[in-house]
């Protein structure tokens, strides 16, 4: 993830514009930098896996319709529901 990002470049990345957003079910996600998730309908976590200190404890979780996590994750499937995962785009990856 960039250090630093444009105005501009930080709302593309939020209206999905460019290759960073990808939409799944229940397909699991793996290898991903995904550093938002945004949930249109309610979703189960069946396993998430990221940087954040006990990421795992959403395993099993149930998100409500309209819940965004802003974390690193690198890893997720759901049970059933939908997901929008959003990546850095603009080449700039600096953790």
């Amino acid at each position: 993830m960039s250090t630093y990002d444009t105005d501009n470049t930080l709302l593309f990345e939020m209206l999905g514009k460019g290759g960073g957003t990808e939409v799944f079910t229940t397909a699991a996600q793996t290898a991903k930098d995904f550093y938002c998730i945004f949930f249109p309908v309610d979703s189960v976590i069946a396993s998430i896996a990221g940087d954040a200190t006990n990421i795992t404890a959403l395993n099993g979780k149930t998100m409500n319709a309209g819940t965004t996590l802003f974390l690193r994750t690198t890893a997720i499937t759901l049970t059933s529901g939908i997901g929008i995962g959003y990546s850095e785009h603009d080449g700039n990856i600096t953790r």
